[in-house]
């Protein structure tokens, strides 16, 4: 009977290496931690900028984001007092959200004093 003193590691990369692969290739199709939110569509929407902000997102029924962490009316407002007021503010509202809620969250904004705010819509294609 023969014996082994050695193993033959290139098999065991092979596979390691196909593995690796399918990880690459299939990470990408994975989705970013994005609010789903059906954007309402404008005739003049303009290039977003990529200024470093905050992002909110109001959505359909009732819920409310601050950076995409959820919150309540109570908990934005303290959020936003913490907020410089040269701030930049990019607001995702859904086309079918509560209007109430929209001019609530706005108003909110002008209590602050917050007044750099773009609301995002989708370009009509």
């Amino acid at each position: 009977m023969k014996r082994f003193d050695s193993i033959n590691m290139i098999p065991f990369i092979d596979i390691m290496l196909v593995l690796l692969a399918i990880v690459l290739t299939t990470a990408s199709f994975v989705s970013s931690r994005q609010i789903e939110i059906d954007l309402p569509v404008a005739e003049s929407a303009v290039a977003a900028s990529n200024q470093q902000g905050v992002e909110l997102s109001l959505t359909h029924p009732s819920g409310l984001y601050f950076n995409h962490d959820s919150i309540n009316t109570q908990e934005l407002e303290s959020r936003l007092s913490e907020l410089d007021k040269t701030t930049p503010i990019v607001f995702r509202v859904d086309r079918e959200a509560s209007f109430d809620r929209f001019v609530a969250v706005v108003d909110q904004l002008k209590q602050q004093q917050l007044a750099s705010l773009s609301i995002l819509t989708s370009d009509a294609l």
